[in-house]
């Protein structure tokens, strides 16, 4: 069975630093060699091999700008100014033509102090060119860490869209409604049958990694059985009035026999994922599906840790695609997140009573004493209240001097 660590194990998280600390060091590594090693020259080779990386992209942004302008000036940039929008979009602007900029500037004040100045500017053309030729042929492209590390910082993962669609179009509607539901419903059933003795007033959220979601959850286990469904809840939304949200309540049966009431479904959006992932044209395969899963599952978790509406409200459940073997993994599944949340629950204990606080007491005291502590202790422990007198009040007595009366008792 899936534990915790195992589950934070499998979800993958966000790409850190390492790579710019690596190229950083590495950097400053190559350039303290040479700086040792070269005896005139230094700030010149710096600003030559600065110009040159930057070059590159450069001259590969102005062949991507005369694309944009010819066929795509008016339906992707709605004919919009060419500085404030196709440059940038290029990479003409910012800081790649700030830096080549600079260590232009650089390499013509130290120009002099390089040598073999006779095959210096042929290396500055014919490096970016070759950069240039390579970048556009697809040698140089991004590999698939850095698309995927693109798209995971922009957001723009389908399992971005899919959890904010999800949290945004669903949970933020109907989770806070969840715990009044939930009281309807059992006073509706309390007549037939007792209901809710054991079990999560929360929503639990099933997300299986393969996304292959089944319309009933009864047809994947034996011991999961449709109990009946919240009542309604109504919202109007997008132009239509009295859209109905419903949560199904399933009974899931432990090894002992004990029914636990849950409400429990399936994340619908992994249904998109599936379907994606079966249709040629979505250039969806099941390594994809399986890592915008993943990614769903974090994305969600974020949003809804940060929402005050839905917090305490739900509890999402990774379920591993590794139990074929085991025709009751989804109840067993179930009843683990329902015990884990039941020891994470706690109450305050009532305040001890009288006979607790006597029998503690009177081992050891007398009983008139026993009574007179026990009236103190009561008379501390009850809530203030307001006394009023009705006698008239009476003036402070003045100080009296009983210096002399003491000196002459001495």
């Amino acid at each position: 069975m899936q534990t915790s660590k195992d589950q934070a194990a499998l979800i993958p998280q966000p790409r850190g630093s390492l790579p710019k600390v690596c190229a950083a060091v590495l950097a400053a590594l190559i350039i303290g060699i040479i700086k040792f090693t070269t005896a005139d020259g230094f700030l010149g080779l710096v600003a030559l091999a600065v110009l040159i990386v930057t070059l590159g992209p450069l001259l590969h942004g102005l062949c991507l700008l005369a694309e944009e302008l010819r066929n795509h000036s008016n339906t992707r940039y709605r004919g919009q100014a060419v500085v404030s929008h196709m440059l940038p979009a290029c990479g003409l602007w910012g800081t790649t033509l700030l830096v080549a900029g600079l260590a232009g500037i650089l390499l013509y004040l130290s120009s002099h102090l390089l040598l073999h100045k006779s095959q210096r500017w042929e290396l500055v053309f014919l490096v970016p060119a070759i950069y240039t030729l390579f970048k556009s042929l697809g040698a140089l492209g991004p590999s698939e860490v850095e698309v995927s590390y693109i798209c995971e910082e922009r957001k723009m993962n389908v399992a971005h869209g899919l959890a904010w669609s999800f949290y945004l179009g669903y949970l933020q509607l109907v989770l806070p409604r969840l715990e009044h539901s939930i009281a309807v419903f059992c006073a509706s059933h309390q007549a037939s049958e007792p209901c809710w003795g054991r079990g999560s007033r929360k929503l639990l959220i099933l997300i299986p990694l393969n996304a292959n979601i089944s319309h009933k959850l009864e047809d994947e286990d034996s011991n999961i059985r449709f109990y009946d469904n919240l009542p309604n809840n109504e919202i109007d939304r997008a132009g239509v009035r009295g859209r109905v949200y419903k949560h199904s309540i399933y009974r899931v049966q432990d090894e002992h026999g004990r029914a636990h009431d849950c409400a429990v479904e399936y994340a619908t959006p992994l249904l998109t994922l599936y379907r994606m992932s079966q249709e040629r044209s979505a250039g969806f395969g099941e390594p994809e599906r399986r890592q915008q899963v993943l990614l769903f599952y974090r994305t969600l978790q974020d949003i809804l840790d940060q929402s005050l509406e839905c917090r305490n409200r739900y509890r999402l459940i990774l379920l591993s695609d590794e139990h074929e073997d085991d025709p009751h993994f989804l109840s067993k599944t179930i009843l683990r997140h329902l015990e884990q949340q039941k020891k994470e629950e706690f109450c305050l204990n009532p305040p001890p009573q009288r006979e607790a606080k006597q029998a503690s007491l009177g081992s050891f005291l007398t009983p008139a004493v026993n009574n007179a502590v026990w009236h103190s202790l009561e008379s501390m422990s009850r809530e203030p209240t307001l006394m009023i007198s009705l006698e008239k009040p009476e003036p402070l007595k003045e100080p009296v001097e009983d210096m002399d009366l003491n000196y002459r008792a001495a």
